[in-house]
């Protein structure tokens, strides 16, 4: 479903522009549509009143809490049912943000990731987006969306779009709060520029190496690093907000000095920071993190030539449940998921 769906729904049962914006409003930031000095009746049509319960009922349904899974950093892996039976993953993650989901699997086929190991079931709506955050903002405060869950936001652009324009006006979440994350496509670069609400941007690079790169993300687009990282130039100069650089650590394969060489070629007296993440380790995919210990040199010879760069974790690996782990668990082993708070 689309927000544009969501908004016909709401005008079949007797609300206007401005009773629309009311009710999306009060979903996607957990608020009451009334006040204290004036109840929700001052604002609202009797017949949207009357129908209140259904869309309340219609918009918790968008996205629904099939389980959480706590992580003693402070985050949450969130199993999200969808409407149609499907799940997806969501992130609560420490200091306000939450990560979102934007397809039922990937096309892209990362080989250290287990979202794209059975392909692209379906592309989420925009209204099934932003859902997730309405759902984690019922959980606890949010102020940061990162698209950065299962599936490729470019390869569904106009939903994820769409979902960035809402989170960054109805939603209230500002705009360089809002991350577009993705492997990297043209599109992206032509069509973010000409949006409203510009997002900041996360350029998922892994290699400095193009025949390695091809190699870890078979079904990516064919871009050089060296191309990657200009687009990317631009549109941090462009807004404003620097580039995130995603490098997934993986022992052996990319964590050599050459690589370190060329992370340094790249975005030496670029407008970026370099975020390093070990990689969630999941039984059958071969690759493994490298020992925190070069993890941690890799960071300190960065900066000593020049590169601003940060050691990350990706949430959830203690309790085995990154990059589509928690959606496979439940699809193989549904009784060994708890479900704490559903609704």
């Amino acid at each position: 479903m689309r927000i544009d769906d969501l908004r016909q729904f709401l005008r079949n049962h007797g609300a206007r522009p401005a009773h629309e914006a009311r009710l999306l409003r009060a979903w996607l930031q957990a608020i009451p549509i009334g006040t204290r000095r004036r109840p929700a009746e001052e604002f609202l049509p009797l017949a949207v009143r009357e129908a209140l319960p259904l869309i309340h009922g219609a918009l918790e349904g968008l996205a629904r809490l099939h389980s959480e899974h706590p992580g003693g950093d402070g985050s949450a892996r969130l199993l999200v049912g969808l409407a149609d039976g499907q799940t997806v993953e969501s992130v609560l993650l420490p200091r306000g943000g939450v990560c979102v989901s934007t397809q039922v699997g990937c096309a892209v086929g990362c080989v250290f990731c287990m979202t794209g190991r059975d392909g692209l079931l379906r592309q989420l709506g925009s209204a099934e987006i932003v859902a997730q955050v309405a759902l984690a903002r019922r959980l606890r405060p949010v102020k940061k969306v990162v698209f950065m869950g299962m599936g490729e936001p470019a390869h569904n652009l106009d939903n994820v779009l769409d979902a960035i324009a809402t989170l960054g006006t109805l939603g209230a979440v500002g705009h360089k709060n809002l991350v577009f994350s993705t492997v990297g496509d043209r599109r992206v670069f032509e069509r973010l520029p000409q949006c409203a609400v510009k997002p900041a941007l996360a350029l998922s690079l892994h290699t400095s190496n193009p025949a390695l790169r091809a190699r870890l993300l078979p079904r990516a687009p064919r871009i050089d690093p060296e191309e990657l990282v200009a687009l990317g130039e631009d549109y941090a100069r462009a807004t404003g907000y620097p580039i995130q650089y995603q490098w997934t650590l993986l022992d052996g394969v990319n964590d050599s000095d050459e690589e370190l060489d060329g992370i340094v070629r790249l975005l030496r007296g670029r407008y970026a920071i370099m975020n390093l993440i070990p990689c969630n380790e999941v039984d059958g995919l071969g690759y493994s993190r490298p020992a925190m210990e070069r993890a941690t040199e890799m960071i300190r010879i960065l900066h000593r030539r020049g590169i601003l760069a940060k050691l990350r974790n990706s949430a959830g690996q203690e309790i085995d449940g990154g990059c589509g782990q928690l959606r496979a668990r439940s699809a193989i082993a549904p009784f060994h998921l708890k479900n704490p708070g559903a609704t």
